[in-house]
């Protein structure tokens, strides 16, 4: 009887210590390898509205940068890279320049600022804030003097392939600590009777729902880090005000436009990534 006892309390303990250090394996894992790489994901965007000029046109979206988080400067060169090697038309950033909490001295704010100014696509780089932007606006004041970006808040912008056929982009203020106005950013409505193909860009994707009488093809997103620790047949297990309701990559609105959401590139609150490696998306649109 003593040694069955025995025998038990020792199968305990072993399935206990197991345990534990499966929970540490993962816990480093999801710190020093989750969190490193960087995936490109190709969204195709077939549509009928743009000429057969934006047959191959190209967007990538880069997102949730939270430089200082899990994100250097050497890392931030290998994305810029990255993101030139695509060959794009546009790039956009949808927020989160650099982690709320971290303190970055001048020196290291203008390398992050030269390497940005890198990015070369073939027409422009845009930009919208995003809440971790409101939190540290000393350094979202000096990105905006400093980087070569066209900033986008509450206002749009034409982007022209061919003379009489552009993509309205649309910029958005963050829903969380700035001041959004609907109007305003979509005031190309006075000025055109056309029903140009629209980009929204917002940093937190649950403001969607603000702007649902307003026309718009697709809104890209950033902001829930696709849950940053993610679960297999679970999904996210925790995301933030603002990506409560929507969270996942991808959305079909009821209004018939698309939502995507860019999981990001660092970490924020905890610096870990599982099943959600840092990422950036490419949308390359079709219209043959």
């Amino acid at each position: 009887m003593k040694e069955k006892e025995e025998k038990g309390t020792h199968m305990i303990l072993k399935t206990i210590v197991t345990i534990l250090i499966i929970a540490v394996l993962i816990l480093l894992y999801a710190r020093f390898i989750g969190t490193r790489g960087l995936n490109i994901n190709e969204i195709p965007i077939r549509t009928d509205k743009l000429s057969d000029n934006y047959d191959g046109f190209k967007i990538i979206q880069f997102s949730d940068l939270h430089y200082g988080s899990t994100i250097n400067i050497d890392d931030v060169t290998n994305i810029v890279n990255k993101i030139n090697s695509e060959k794009p038309d546009v790039v956009v950033f949808t927020g989160d320049l650099i982690e709320h909490d971290i303190t970055v001295n001048d020196d290291n704010l203008n390398n992050l600022f030269t390497e940005l100014n890198k990015i070369d696509p073939s027409i422009e780089v845009l930009a919208v804030p995003g809440n971790h932007d409101y939190d540290q606006e000393t350094y979202w004041d000096k990105a905006m003097q400093n980087l070569n970006w066209t900033f986008l808040i509450n206002s749009y912008k034409y982007v022209y392939v061919d003379n009489n056929n552009p993509i309205v982009f649309v910029g958005l203020d963050d829903y969380w600590h700035g001041s959004p106005n609907y109007d305003d950013a979509f005031a190309y409505y006075n000025d055109v009777t056309k029903d140009y193909y629209t980009i929204v860009l917002l940093h937190e994707p649950d403001q969607v729902d603000e702007i649902k009488d307003k026309h718009f093809d697709i809104a890209l997103a950033g902001h829930s880090h696709l849950g940053q620790v993610r679960l297999p047949f679970i999904g996210a297990i925790y995301t933030p005000y603002g990506a409560k309701k929507y969270y996942n990559s991808h959305y079909k609105l009821d209004n018939n436009a698309d939502l995507y959401i860019s999981g990001g590139i660092g970490t924020s609150t905890m610096k870990l990534r599982y099943f959600d490696r840092p990422s950036i998306n490419l949308y390359r649109f079709y219209t043959k």
